[in-house]
């Protein structure tokens, strides 16, 4: 299962839902692209590739993130695809409860020692996620659509139900 959508949107908690109702462990995309005690700084593109590449070889497995590079890749090994097209404001909002809820401090989901930063540089790139990344994103997933099970939730209750009917 991979899932993909803007920042904040929700895809490592889903993943970890998805994870533990299927017994699968959820794996991060970020965690692949950042060291650990680097303070985010990301690995090497090889090195990169290498983790994400080991990761979707493995026969069952439930995975968030997006960069667009080895996002077609993911598709491509994935049975099921879960696009996370949640609100604009949603996700703003999110950023700025997540960054003061985890300031200074490592989340789960990402490296240990990369803490939380809060810039406006992030902010403008999850404001600007629907324009610029968005329709590139259900491009890809339309064009997969008759061969795997591509899955748009747009708000909390789509989430929801989801997870309780898997």
């Amino acid at each position: 299962v991979m899932i993909v959508g803007p920042t904040n949107a929700g895809k490592s908690t889903l993943a970890v839902a998805i994870g533990e109702k299927l017994g699968i462990p959820a794996q991060h995309v970020d965690l692949f692209r950042h060291a650990p005690k680097t303070d985010g700084v990301q690995r090497p593109d090889d090195e990169f590739e290498a983790l994400h590449l080991a990761a979707i070889a493995e026969p069952e497995w439930v995975m968030d993130g997006n960069y667009g590079r080895t996002l077609p890749r993911r598709i491509a090994a994935a049975d099921t695809i879960v696009f996370l097209d949640l609100p604009r404001f949603v996700c703003t909002w999110r950023i700025l409860k997540r960054r003061f809820n985890h300031l200074g401090r490592s989340r789960p989901d990402v490296a240990p020692g990369c803490p939380e930063h809060l810039s406006w540089e992030f902010v403008h790139w999850v404001r600007t996620y629907p324009s610029r990344r968005r329709p590139g994103i259900l491009k890809q997933l339309d064009g997969v659509r008759s061969d795997k099970n591509v899955v748009v939730l747009r708000n909390a209750t789509e989430v929801h139900a989801f997870v309780s009917g898997l």
